[in-house]
C-alpha cells in the first residue's frame, strides 16, 4: 500500500471514528444500576404474591370481574421481575382477547368511543411482553394509537394522544399519563413521532416537574409554564421521565435534557425516609408514587442512592412472615401506606381492602426491581428468580366505596381504587357485569402471544451498536498506523 493511499485510508477512518464518537455522545448511555440483593428479593416476593392474585389470567377489580388496566399493571410488574411465566403468558392472552373491553365502551353498549390512553397503554404492554403490537388480539395497536394523535391542525395540541369521543361520552380528558404511554408504546414498537415527544415536553414546567392535566377551565393551555398555578405531580413526572428516556434512545430531540431535568425535580421531592407522595388527595407518602419515582430515578442514571432509598421505603411497607401478624399468609404484598400496613398486621387484609393491596404491590415492585419501563422485555431481571412461596389467592374483592363503576367518557388519571395516578391511565369499565366477559370484538381473532424474544423494536441496543462501531473503527485505525510505521 502506498503512503498516500495509507494516508487517505487513515484520514477516512479518523473521520468515521470522529463521527461515531459524535453520534455516541448524542445518545444517552443510561446504565441502570442493579438493585440491592435484599430489594431484588423483596420484588420477587411481591411478584409471587401478586401472581397468586390472578384468576384465569386476570386480576379482579374491586367489584368483581377482571380489571384490564390492573391486569396490565400486574403483567408488566411480573415481566420486570421475571416471575411466573405461565401466569404472564395467560395474562397476555387474556388482555389480547379483551382489547375492546379495555379501550372502548362497546361492552357497555356505547359504540364509537376509543380511549387514547388505554390504546397507548395496550400498545406499550404488547411491545414490552414480546407480543406483536400490530396484531394483538387481531388489532393493530400501533396504527390505532397513531390515528389518535392530534395532527398539525390541532395547533399547540399537535402531538397529543386523544380519545375518540361521542355525544354520549363527553369531551376528551387525556392527560400526561396517557401521553407518556403513547411515547413509550410508539418508541417500543417503531419510530416515535417527534410531535408526540414535543407535546409531552410542553407539559414540563421550568422547575422540572410535569403537570398531570393539560386542560384548564378555559381550555387546554399551550404549555405548563403558561398555566397559572399549574400543579406539578410526582407520578406524572416519573412516567414522563421514563417515556422521554425511551424517546431519547429512539433519537428524539430534546428528550434527554427534559428527562434529566425531571429526574432532578423528583430528587427534590423525596422525603427523609426515601418515600414520595403524589398531588391532591395523594400527597401523603404512598407506595404507588414511591414505586414510580424510584423506578424513574434508577432509569435516569446518576441517582442510584435516591433510587435505593425509595426501594428501602417500599420494603418497609412489605408484609413478611415475620412482621405480618394477622396478615402473615399474605407475605410479599406491599401496603399503600403505613396506615394500611398497620391495619393489615392487626386484622389481616380484608376483601374490601385487597384491591388496594394489589395496586400498591404492582407499582411498588417497579421501584424495588428498578427495571425501567423502557427496558421491560429488553433488559433481563436483575437476577434469576428463585423459588419463593406464592401468596394465597384471595376471593374476589367486594365493592369498595372509593371506586365507581359508572361508564364515563371523562377518563381520570387512574383506574385504581387508591386515589393516585398510576399506569392505569384511564378509567374504562372492565366489563358490563360482575362476571368476566369472554367475548371479543367483531372480526377480531384472539391470539396467544408468546413471551420469548425481543419486542418489535430494538431501540435499547442502539448505544451498544454505536460502541461496536467505535471499537471497530479504532481497531482499523490502529492497524493502519501500525502498517505505516512498519513501512
Amino acid at each position: 500500500m502506498s503512503r498516500s493511499r495509507s494516508r487517505r485510508l487513515g484520514a477516512g477512518v479518523v473521520a468515521a471514528t470522529a463521527a461515531t464518537i459524535a453520534a455516541l455522545t448524542a445518545v444517552p448511555l443510561t446504565v441502570v444500576a442493579a438493585p440491592a440483593p435484599t430489594h431484588a428479593a423483596a420484588a420477587r416476593d411481591a411478584a409471587s404474591w401478586l401472581a397468586g392474585e390472578f384468576a384465569d389470567g386476570a386480576l379482579p377489580g374491586p367489584f368483581g370481574g377482571p380489571d384490564w388496566g390492573l391486569t396490565i399493571d400486574g403483567l408488566l410488574a411480573l415481566s420486570a421481575t421475571g416471575v411466573d411465566a405461565p401466569i404472564r403468558q395467560a395474562a397476555t392472552a387474556q388482555v389480547a382477547a379483551h382489547v375492546r373491553s379495555y379501550n372502548s365502551l362497546d361492552d357497555w353498549g356505547i359504540p364509537g368511543f376509543t380511549d387514547g390512553g388505554s390504546t397507548a397503554k395496550l400498545l406499550y404492554a404488547a411491545s414490552a411482553v414480546g407480543a406483536d403490537p400490530t396484531d394483538f388480539g387481531g388489532f393493530d395497536l400501533r396504527t390505532e394509537t397513531l390515528s389518535l394523535v392530534a395532527g398539525a391542525d390541532a395547533g399547540h395540541q399537535r402531538g397529543r394522544i386523544t380519545s375518540r369521543t361521542t355525544a354520549d361520552t363527553g369531551p376528551d380528558a387525556s392527560n400526561a399519563f396517557d401521553q407518556s404511554f403513547a411515547v413509550l408504546g410508539l418508541a417500543r414498537s417503531g419510530d416515535v413521532p417527534q410531535d408526540t415527544v414535543d407535546f409531552l415536553i410542553r407539559q414540563q414546567c421550568a422547575a422540572g416537574g410535569f403537570r398531570l392535566y393539560p386542560d384548564t377551565a378555559d381550555g387546554p393551555s399551550p404549555s405548563c409554564d403558561e398555566q397559572a398555578g399549574a400543579t406539578l405531580d410526582v407520578d406524572s413526572t416519573a412516567m414522563a421521565v421514563q417515556a422521554l428516556l425511551a424517546a431519547a434512545a429512539d433519537g428524539a430531540t430534546g428528550a434527554t435534557a427534559a428527562a434529566a431535568k425531571g429526574a432532578a425535580w423528583l430528587v427534590d421531592q423525596q422525603r427523609a425516609d426515601g418515600s414520595f407522595g403524589g398531588s391532591g388527595p395523594t400527597t401523603g407518602a404512598n407506595s404507588n408514587s414511591t414505586g414510580l419515582a424510584g423506578q424513574a430515578l434508577a432509569a435516569a442514571g446518576g441517582h442510584d442512592a435516591e433510587a435505593a432509598r425509595a426501594a428501602g421505603a417500599l420494603a418497609a411497607l412489605q408484609l413478611t412472615a415475620a412482621n405480618g401478624g394477622a396478615a402473615a399468609a399474605d407475605a410479599g404484598a406491599v401496603a399503600y401506606n403505613t396506615d394500611s400496613l398497620t391495619t393489615a398486621v392487626a386484622s389481616g387484609i380484608t376483601d374490601t381492602d385487597r384491591d388496594q393491596w394489589r395496586r400498591g404491590t404492582a407499582q411498588a415492585m417497579l421501584g424495588l426491581v428498578q427495571v425501567p419501563l423502557g427496558g421491560i422485555g429488553l433488559d433481563p431481571p436483575p437476577s434469576s428468580p428463585g423459588p419463593t412461596p406464592t401468596g394465597t389467592a384471595a376471593p374476589t374483592a367486594s365493592p369498595s366505596a372509593t371506586t365507581s363503576p359508572t361508564p364515563t367518557g371523562s377518563p381520570t388519571p387512574t383506574g385504581t381504587a387508591v386515589p393516585t395516578p398510576s399506569p392505569s391511565a384511564t378509567t374504562v369499565p372492565s366489563t358490563p357485569s360482575a362476571t368476566a366477559s369472554t367475548t371479543v370484538a367483531p372480526g377480531a381473532t384472539p391470539t396467544t402471544p408468546g413471551l420469548g424474544g425481543l419486542p418489535t423494536t430494538g431501540a435499547a441496543i442502539t448505544s451498544y451498536v454505536l460502541i461496536a462501531f467505535l471499537l471497530v473503527g479504532g481497531g482499523v485505525l490502529l492497524v493502519v498506523i501500525g502498517r505505516r510505521r512498519a513501512a
